[in-house]
């Protein structure tokens, strides 16, 4: 390492130490704060003091990149098309009452890019209100006992909700499409959703430590207790409810494990550039700040707050329990993030400001 870059770990390291023992002594749960940084260019390796890049925990909605790479490797292949109808891969009861808006059944209209794009206008269970005033979260946190699969997930939807609009009307982020997503994975490849997590990602690129929760255990054995994961301020991380997730985010990693997997996508070993290029395409909204392109989004700090305008854009993916996924490809800089707590998710975004801003002050930059 030279002088510079040892300069710089140094100045990181003290810097961020600082911060997030700061923000450790002010959380209300106790998930212990994982942040793995690497950027070898500047000489930054950085973990945070709380948490081994070693130690699992459950990624949350970060999985949907993992469910896009496998149905965009199946494209790539020319085993399905972007534009074709998932109504001529997946049957009329799995697809049953989640497209009809206005009294009309859009099935037959929704493609494969709808659903990775998020703009077929299906509704997302995870944002449903099971009765007034009690939603689908809170009878996660409820009913720990309960076992979701892929069918009773849509079940929620078809029960409980309506569609949202016509496809291609508007960009609506659905944990519910990316269920059919991953039964698209098994109707066309004739293997289980987690056998293709394990044969396509995780076994290719040496991510020993990650799984699909309740479905496949790691390769690396035995298998260690994930971290504390809070749910509206209860650790539901021993709760059967969790497979509440599946294709839409049910994986369990390791930083470690996730660094490879970015790395991995952004250097062809998973897909090609141009289909890399499809999927970074950010042409809708999530939420400010944040853009969404095919199970991938796009920081856009300055629309947090006009002062972080010089920040660049970074590539990934967020998930509920406060989890980040995040890129900057062109430098090689990877980032990842845990809180482990719903209830967390500013403190995340503050957090990976601080990240980029201290890697913009390096002293040897």
């Amino acid at each position: 390492m030279t002088l510079h870059n040892s300069r710089n770990a140094q100045y990181f390291e003290s810097k961020l130490n600082d911060y997030i023992n700061t923000l450790a002594r002010k959380r209300r749960n106790q998930s212990p704060i994982q942040v793995h940084v690497s950027a070898p260019r500047v000489g930054i390796d950085y973990n945070s003091p709380y948490s081994s890049p070693t130690q699992p925990f459950h990624i949350a909605s970060i999985g949907k990149v993992f469910t896009a790479v496998l149905v965009l490797r199946l494209i790539e292949r020319g085993a399905i098309r972007m534009g074709q109808s998932i109504a001529d891969i997946l049957d009329a009861e799995t697809l049953k009452d989640l497209f009809v808006y206005r009294g009309v059944d859009y099935a037959k209209q929704v493609t494969v890019g709808h659903l990775l794009s998020h703009t077929s206008g299906v509704a997302d269970y995870f944002t449903a209100s099971i009765q007034p005033g009690y939603t689908f979260q809170q009878h996660v946190v409820h009913h720990p006992e309960k076992l979701w699969t892929p069918s009773s997930l849509l079940d929620i939807t078809r029960q409980f909700q309506h569609a949202v609009a016509k496809p291609s009307e508007r960009f609506h982020y659905s944990d519910t499409g990316y269920i059919l997503l991953g039964l698209i994975v098994q109707h066309v490849t004739e293997h289980s959703f987690n056998s293709q997590l394990h044969d396509e990602i995780f076994e290719p690129l040496g991510m020993d430590q990650s799984y699909l929760a309740f479905y496949s255990q790691p390769k690396e054995q035995p298998t260690p207790s994930i971290l504390p994961m809070y749910l509206h301020d209860v650790d539901v991380s021993r709760f059967q409810s969790v497979s509440c997730d599946w294709a839409g985010g049910g994986i369990v990693s390791t930083p470690h494990d996730l660094m490879r997997f970015q790395r991995a996508l952004f250097n062809e070993k998973l897909l090609t550039y141009a289909t890399v290029r499809q999927m970074t395409n950010f042409k809708h909204k999530f939420r400010g700040g944040l853009w969404y392109g095919m199970g991938m989004m796009e920081t856009r700090f300055e629309e947090f707050f006009f002062l972080l305008r010089g920040l660049p854009r970074l590539t990934g993916h967020i998930g509920i329990l406060s989890t980040h996924m995040f890129s900057l490809p062109q430098q090689d800089l990877h980032i990842i993030i845990n809180l482990g707590d719903s209830g967390q998710m500013t403190n995340s975004f503050k957090l990976l400001i601080e990240i980029m801003n201290t890697l913009a002050s390096l002293p040897g930059r």
